[in-house]
């Protein structure tokens, strides 16, 4: 079931881990209210960190477009999963050892940090690693896929199925490593979200002792999180909705929900079971042959918090997802930082 605090999180939590497509950002443009509470929760003196599955870019690269956008970033704060593709094969490999790249900048870019010689698909190589890269040719791919196939060590920056592109979603990495897989029969291993090495390296590298993920997506985010062991909050800026939410195993569910990133700034109360319902802030919520209820009045999250218990709750015992075709959760005041 869900957390709860009695304290704003900003005062629970020394760092806050932001996925940013969803969460800081949606397409180009900031999420309403974004830069403003990362902002307050910086004053109180939360550290947060920008992450992403993005194997492309350079972490300078994120940091000024986050800048652009009026969050300001610096390079420092910026986790990306080529780093943490990088950082896996270092522990791995001697200082120096050649890797066959084949991704981006951002990617050769966290091979020479960590002392690794990026190489062609042709040369002498102790791995190969991949990521997103709009000009991998495929001729590389099948030579990189032979010598996977024959044997040679394989990190994969992320899994991602759908990257989002100004002209609509698009295939991501993961389409190439689910290929990859199948014609070679080997399982890579896996430096992105929801794998644990991204998060352990954001920790590593900006430090925290109670860190707090913060994300949009379900199955990457909040899964990342509770394989980590760490509590995450879920926003509604970005892909998951009401039906994600209810039928969300339980390595999937969050420790928080909120709006947006204005969570971070309130405290999260307690959702009560009253028999077989679960009230919170002056919603109940319930499940009746099958079907989400919910009746009351009070604030948006209170009336998801609510309603993701009895779903959840619900799940776990019927082992059936409840209808929500005749519910509609109350509009949300986005962006509306404390």
């Amino acid at each position: 079931m869900l957390g709860w605090s009695d304290q704003e999180l900003c005062d629970v939590h020394d760092l806050v881990m932001l996925d940013l497509d969803g969460v800081v950002y949606v397409g180009g443009a900031a999420v309403p209210g974004a830069a403003a509470s990362i902002s307050a929760a910086r004053d109180r003196g939360m550290h947060p960190a920008f992450i992403t599955n993005n194997a492309s870019r350079t972490p300078e690269t994120v940091a000024g477009h986050l800048t652009e956008l009026g969050v300001p970033a610096r390079v420092a704060d910026v986790v990306t999963s080529a780093q943490a593709a990088a950082r896996v094969l270092a522990q791995e490999l001697p200082r120096g050892a050649r890797v066959v790249l084949l991704g981006a900048a951002g990617l050769e870019q966290a091979l020479e940090a960590e002392g690794l010689e990026p190489v062609g698909v042709e040369d002498d190589a102790e791995a190969v690693v991949t990521g997103y890269g709009p000009d991998v040719l495929w001729r590389d791919v099948m030579r990189a896929a032979v010598r996977i196939r024959d044997g040679l060590r394989w990190v994969a920056s992320n899994t991602d199925m759908s990257i989002p592109t100004p002209y609509g979603t698009a295939p991501g990495h993961g389409v190439l490593v689910e290929t990859l897989r199948r014609f070679t029969g080997v399982d890579p291993v896996v430096a992105g979200k929801p794998e644990r090495p991204l998060l352990e390296e954001t920790i590593r590298r900006v430090g925290g002792e109670r860190p707090l993920m913060v994300g949009d997506r379900l199955d990457t985010d909040i899964e990342g999180a509770v394989r980590l062991g760490i509590p995450s909050l879920l926003v509604r800026t970005g892909v998951s909705g009401l039906g994600d939410l209810v039928a969300a195993r339980r390595e999937e569910r969050p420790t928080y929900l909120a709006a947006d990133l204005s969570g971070l700034l309130r405290p999260h109360p307690q959702v009560h079971q009253d028999g077989g319902a679960w009230e919170c802030g002056g919603w109940r919520a319930e499940v009746v042959d099958g079907a989400l209820r919910v009746v009351g009045e009070g604030t948006p999250d209170d009336w998801w918090r609510a309603a993701a218990s009895a779903a959840w709750t619900h799940l776990d015992g019927a082992g059936d997802v409840v209808d929500v075709a005749a519910v509609h959760p109350p509009a949300d005041d986005v962006g509306a930082a404390r």
